[in-house]
């Protein structure tokens, strides 16, 4: 069983087994993830209701809450690859985590400047030194710091390697900013959506929540299919010009 599941591994893996597997998706994915994008922002500020607290300045949750959710999310999908280019080898790993680096800077400072457009009506300001705010804000140098030190070495074995080693280590900060409103005395609100029993949300505004949290993914995996198939293509035609 273990050599069928590794089999199937190395098939898919490889970057002719990617091909096809991205050419299976790729087609329906962009077309919904935008569909998903646009009903859950559309429903989200304009026919979700108010909040009783906040008003209407709590709808840049549908745009906060999805960007801070990917931001980790990528990190860690950026740090799992890591290990197993690390340990195994696998060059599609490493063409996941440099393709998915600049994607999770963005949606980092999206996060950051969404929850500072937030901040100022809820807390007075647009920023404080909050433990929360300060953890997302060290997740967004630490994707920098990735992206700076893949163009710093020419040699892509080893940027791929000395990179991979700074997403493994740099994932300790996942943690730190999902259990941060809980470990400290933090002004940022808890968890609504990922909590033990019911989110703390009337369903007609989690619905859409839901909703443009799908699509931002949805817009992920489409991003990183194309930008994984266009580094493979790119190193197919430096290989035949080194040929020739």
């Amino acid at each position: 069983m273990w050599q069928s599941i590794r089999k199937w591994g190395h098939q898919w893996a490889s970057p002719a087994g990617f091909d096809r597997l991205s050419g299976y998706f790729l087609p329906w994915l962009t077309p919904l993830a935008w569909i998903l994008l646009a009903v859950g922002v559309i429903w989200g500020l304009t026919i979700a209701p108010a909040d009783y607290q906040q008003g209407n300045s709590y709808r840049i949750i549908f745009i906060h809450v999805p960007s801070a959710a990917l931001s980790m999310s990528i990190y860690v999908m950026m740090a799992l690859t890591s290990l197993v280019f690390f340990i195994w080898r696998v060059r599609t790993a490493a063409i996941f985590a440099r393709a998915a680096a600049p994607y999770g800077a963005l949606v980092t400072a999206l996060a950051l400047i969404s929850g500072m457009l937030w901040g100022k009506p809820t807390w007075g300001t647009y920023w404080t030194w909050d433990a929360r705010l300060t953890s997302e804000l060290i997740l967004l140098f630490l994707y920098i710091a990735y992206m700076m030190l893949q163009e710093s070495i020419e040699d892509r074995a080893q940027a791929d390697r000395l990179s991979a080693i700074l997403a493994i280590v740099g994932v300790i900060n996942i943690p730190i900013i999902h259990y941060s409103v809980d470990w400290w005395n933090s002004l940022h609100q808890g968890a609504t959506i990922l909590k033990l029993g019911a989110p703390s949300m009337s369903l007609s505004m989690l619905l859409p929540l839901l909703i443009t949290l799908s699509a931002f993914y949805l817009l992920f995996f489409s991003y990183i299919l194309k930008s994984m198939q266009n580094a493979i293509l790119s190193h197919r035609i430096e290989r035949l010009l080194v040929r020739s």
